[in-house]
């Protein structure tokens, strides 16, 4: 654990030297891992009647996602928040690390919107008589209804648990740990049903973009609700959820973790001598 601040301290020196170009780029490829993650766990689910059961299995899906970005390399908002620890440290600088989160988000969302169209024109959310395409629709107003608290809330209990999945991946060396790393934390927030901005870059834009299917809208039988579904819903949605995300990973992760083990207080060397030799 005393290590870990110090690794994150340096990945995160390393994210905000990246040229502009190069963050996005690697930023749309970690929108389309996620958005990746996302479609496959609603393709394998769809179908599945207990919901519990259901999310588990979407959790253990989704989490390749994470996986995909850390293994990889690639550059993820809601992973990306952990530059705070830098900025604790005097470091980084606050405008060096909200200049690094606002292209990263930029090319998050256009990575996610991309592998959203490229599955409207795949035709496959008719597979299995338009069921994944109904769960797409049904998943995307379901977050578009929540109100600004509970996105807020699910934001935060999210990304505590996304960043301690980066956190714990810094303390593996090689790839297996790396991976069982990841894993068991998403798995958790998928499990619970939390609020994670960079999936919703997908989702929400799939529903909207299902939506324009006819028989999918006829088939999922949601009445006026269906409307719900635009881009303003979906910014509404990013809102709350986003600011969570900022908070959960920040404050619960980045602040405490810091403070435990790598805050170097005043005198804190001489104190210890003093008690030591008392």
């Amino acid at each position: 654990p005393k290590e870990l601040p110090q690794n994150c301290l340096d990945t995160g020196k390393n994210k905000v030297q990246l040229p502009v170009f190069k963050t996005l780029f690697l930023a749309i490829l970690a929108g389309a891992y996620i958005a990746f993650a996302a479609e496959g766990s609603t393709m394998a689910v769809h179908d599945i009647a207990s919901a519990g059961f259901g999310r588990f299995i979407a959790g253990v899906i989704f989490s390749t996602g994470l996986m995909l970005v850390i293994i990889c390399g690639a550059e993820l908002f809601t992973g990306n928040v952990l530059i705070w620890v830098g900025v604790l440290d005097r470091s980084i600088s606050i405008g060096m690390m909200l200049k690094n989160l606002f292209w990263v988000y930029v090319g998050n969302f256009l990575g996610s919107f991309l592998l959203a169209y490229l599955m409207y024109l795949s035709g496959l959310w008719m597979y299995n008589g338009g069921l994944p395409g109904v769960y797409v629709l049904k998943i995307a107003l379901g977050k578009v209804s929540l109100s600004f608290t509970e996105s807020f809330a699910r934001g935060i209990l999210c990304n505590w648990l996304v960043c301690l999945a980066v956190w714990m991946s810094y303390a593996s060396k090689d790839l297996t740990g790396k991976i069982w790393g990841i894993f068991f934390p998403i798995m958790l927030f998928i499990t619970s049903g939390f609020e994670h901005s960079v999936a919703n870059m997908y989702y929400i834009p799939a529903g909207i973009l299902a939506k324009r299917v006819p028989a999918l809208a006829s088939l999922a039988n949601l009445g006026d609700k269906i409307g719900m579904l635009t881009w303003n819903g979906m910014v509404n949605n990013l809102i709350p959820v986003t600011l969570g995300n900022i908070v959960g990973g920040t404050l619960f992760v980045a602040t405490f973790y810091w403070f435990a083990y790598h805050r170097q207080l005043p005198g804190k060397e001489a104190i210890l001598k003093k008690q030591q030799y008392s």
